[in-house]
This record gives structure tokens, sequence and C-alpha cells, in this order.
């Protein structure tokens, strides 16, 4: 028995050993341009076709639902025929890597033309628009789906040991948030040096080419951190060593009717819904209730993306010594005090210095929650790989689906008559839900799951696994 465990141990350690530094990053830049577009439609796009575009909050809602929709379905139909292990000469490239490189191509020829205005805007028929904009949009959600469940699916079959799983996920996440970072700085710069005559000018109409700018710089970054991820990542390279990583033992009959499954995907849906929501939001929040500069558009979701940073790496040191249980307890305690202070901030110090501190506030909420959350998914997934990229999806779906019925709702809410705080009361109730949503699915899960002292020997073995 004590052999075993010393030979299990130096399997482990042969692992990490074939996974350096070097291909870790490779692994983490091949999500940018998944997240520089991500970041364009959830912090800009409803911003662009509100103020720029000048659409109505119910067309405006009914094109970010039939996007979020279209990614809904498509993820788990990319994650199934992801996961089949099909012998043509295409997939002889790798079958995440071959979905990856469509998705990529998909979102590069399509999402620049969800930024331009439709042909013969001011004379065409909302319908004529909506159409427009629908067929691009749906080509880049399957894109952007493809992207992102080819490559979310890989960590399990890069490496088995749950260590090494979450450094990959933590890397990942960090990447994107130097994504969303990059994308504020870009539109930061854009708006200023634009604006430098009157830095108090909100956004208009005539700013169609600052975002279209914006998209186009971030589109010429994320095409070259995707060629460098195809170049250096070899799938399969680390695959079956020792026998570590094998086929899911779970058909799919068996899988679907586990609930752990679907309490996985509200944890998850959960907190990024969140994130979503408040990226969606904010924006609107500083311009139509705080009647903020347009500069804030891109410094305050700047802040929180830069706090979203700094949490993650805080975390990795914390994270033997916090059960993934509490680690999103702490997630929704920040996002919830966050939604309490937009609530009551009122006076002139709240737009002059406390919106800041709420920004950092709402970044670490959320990013602890949406690491947590991947880690518990990880983990569901454990070293059964064959319905890896299948689980991802249905993760996304639920993501996807329940984030574009609450915009839709909201878009509609919003038709039948806003009022100065409307973006307020968003951010503060239907934020703050999701979080405790989540919370409450959390402990379900867990309580389904692993007793505390199952969860404590969980928490040894990754100190030990860490160590070797």
């Amino acid at each position: 028995m004590e052999n075993e465990h010393a030979s299990s141990t130096n399997d482990y350690t042969e692992i990490i050993q074939r996974l350096p530094v070097s291909k870790r990053l490779a692994y983490g830049i091949g999500h940018v341009l998944n997240d520089i577009c991500a970041s364009m439609w959830f912090t800009y796009l409803l911003v662009y076709l509100h103020l720029v575009l000048e659409f109505d909050a119910t067309l405006a809602g009914q094109i970010l639902f039939i996007g979020q929709v279209a990614d809904a379905l498509a993820t788990p139909l990319v994650g199934y025929y992801s996961d089949k292990n099909r012998q043509s000469w295409l997939c002889k490239y790798g079958k995440r890597k071959t979905w990856h490189l469509i998705g990529t191509v998909c979102t590069l020829i399509t999402i620049p033309f969800i930024f331009l205005p439709s042909f013969g805007r001011e004379s065409a028929h909302n319908s004529v628009q909506l159409i427009y904009y629908v067929a691009f949009i749906i080509l880049f959600q399957f894109g952007w789906a493809a992207v992102q469940i080819s490559h979310l699916s890989m960590i399990p079959e890069l490496t088995p040991t749950e260590h090494e799983r979450t450094e990959l996920i933590v890397i990942r996440y960090i990447f994107t948030v130097f994504s969303n970072i990059f994308v504020c700085c870009i539109a930061w710069a854009v708006l200023h040096i634009t604006n430098n005559k009157d830095s108090s000018s909100q956004i208009g109409p005539d700013d169609a080419n600052k975002f279209q700018e914006v998209l186009l710089i971030g589109l010429g970054v994320g095409s070259i951190t995707s060629f460098l991820f195809h170049v250096f990542v070899k799938e399969g390279a680390v695959d079956n060593i020792n026998g570590l990583l094998h086929g899911n033992a779970r058909p799919m009959s068996v899988l679907l009717k586990d609930l752990r499954l679907y309490q996985v995907a509200c944890v998850y849906m959960s907190a990024r819904a969140f994130i979503n929501l408040s990226q969606i939001y904010v924006p609107l929040y500083l311009h139509k209730s705080l009647n903020m500069p347009a500069t804030s558009l891109a410094v305050i979701p700047l802040i929180i993306f830069l706090s979203s940073f700094v949490i993650p790496l805080i975390k990795a040191k914390l994270r033997p010594k916090i059960c993934k249980k509490c680690s999103f307890r702490i997630g929704v305690l920040l996002s919830i005090c966050a939604c309490i202070w937009i609530q009551f901030g009122r006076d002139i110090t709240y737009t002059s210095s406390q919106i800041y501190c709420i920004a950092m506030i709402l970044g670490s909420g959320g990013s602890i929650m949406i690491v947590t959350s991947l880690r518990i998914t990880i983990d569901f997934i454990g070293q059964n790989i064959n319905n890896a990229a299948f689980i991802s999806g249905i993760m996304s779906f639920t993501d996807k689906l329940y984030s574009g019925v609450t915009i839709i709702f909201i878009q509609y809410l919003e038709s039948k008559g806003s009022y100065q705080n409307f973006y307020r009361d968003i951010l503060v109730y239907i934020c703050a839900s999701s979080a405790i949503f989540g919370l409450l699915m959390t402990n379900q899960f867990f309580r389904n799951t692993v007793s505390p002292e199952n969860e404590h020997e969980d928490l040894l073995s990754e100190e030990h696994v860490s160590r070797a």
C-alpha cells in the first residue's frame, strides 16, 4: 500500500514536470481573443446600442437576448461533438484544437460587423436591423462557444492533478482579467484623447468610430495570442501518461440523471451571471443614474478588472487553507456588500471617491466566485475526461440562458418606463439575488457530495500534491 502511494506521488510529480511555465502561459493566452470579445460584448455592446445607435430598450434587449440564447444552444452541442473521437483527417490536429481553430475564425470574421451600423440604418425598419445584427451574432456566438468549450475542456486532459488544474484555471482567469483591463485601457485612451476638449462629455451618436477602433485593436492582439496558443500547446502531449487520464466511466444517460451536474451548473451560472450583469449595467448606471462623464465608462470597469486580477493571486496562496465552500461564501459576502453600498450611496463623495471602492469590491467578489465555481466544475469532471467538453457546455448553457432571459426582462421593464435609479436597482437586486442563489446551490452541492470530514481530507490531499 505504501509503495502504491509512493508510485502515485511519483506519477503526479512526473506530470507536473511535463507542464513547464511556458506551456501553462501558452495555454492561458488561448482564450484571450474570446475574453476581448466578451469584454466588448458585455461592457460596451448595450452602451453602443443604447447611446450610439440610439436603439430603444426593447430592440437592444432583443439583440443581446438572441445572442445569449444562440450561445446557450451552441455550447452543449459543441461540447458533445468535441467529445466525440472522430477519425477524420481534420481532427488529427487535435479534437479540442480543431474546434478552437474553427471558433477563432468564426469570431474574427463576424464581430467587426456587430459594432458597425447596419447599411441604410436611418431608413431601415427595426425588424430589418434586427435581422442584420442577428445573422452576425449567431455565427459569432457559435465561434465564441467553440473556443470557450474546447479551451476549458483541455484542462483535464493536460494534467490529472487537482493542484495543476487549479493553476491552469487561475492562469486562464488572470489572462481573462488582463484582456478586460486591456480593453478598458484602450477605451479610456480613445475616449480621453478624443474628448480632451470637454472632459465632462458623455457618449453619443458621434462616437461609433471610437468603439470600432477599440474593437479592431483588441482583435489584432487576440489574433496573435490565438496563433501562439496553436503553435506551442500540443494537444495530447501528456495524455494518459501512466494511465492517470482515462475515459469517462459515466454514460451520457447516467450523467444527465446526476443531480450534482445541475447543482454545479447553477453554481457556475450564478457566479457568471453576477459578473456578466454587473459588467453590462455598471456603464449604464454610471451614465444614466450618476451622470458621470464618458471616461468613467472605462475607468470604473478598469478598477473592477484590476481588483479581479489581484484577488486570485492572493487566493492561490491561501488555497490549501480555505475550502471551496468557504471561498465561495467570501465571494458572495463581498458581492452583497458592494450591492448594499450601491443602494445607499447618495452624496457628492459617492461619485468622487466611494464608487471606486465599490468597483474594487465588485471585482474581488466576482473573481472569487467565478474561480471557485470553475474549480468545482473541474473537480466534478475529475479524471473522467471524455465528457469534459459536454459538461462544460452544460455549465455555459445555463449561464447564457439565464443571463439572456434576465437581460430581456430588464430591457422590457425599461421600455415600460425607467427612472433615474433604474440601473442602480438592477445592480442591487438582480446581481445580489444571483450571488445569494449561488451560495444556496453551493451549500446544497457540498451537502450532497462530501461530509466535513471528507472535505478536510480533500484539503490535506491538495496540500500534499502541492508540496509534491
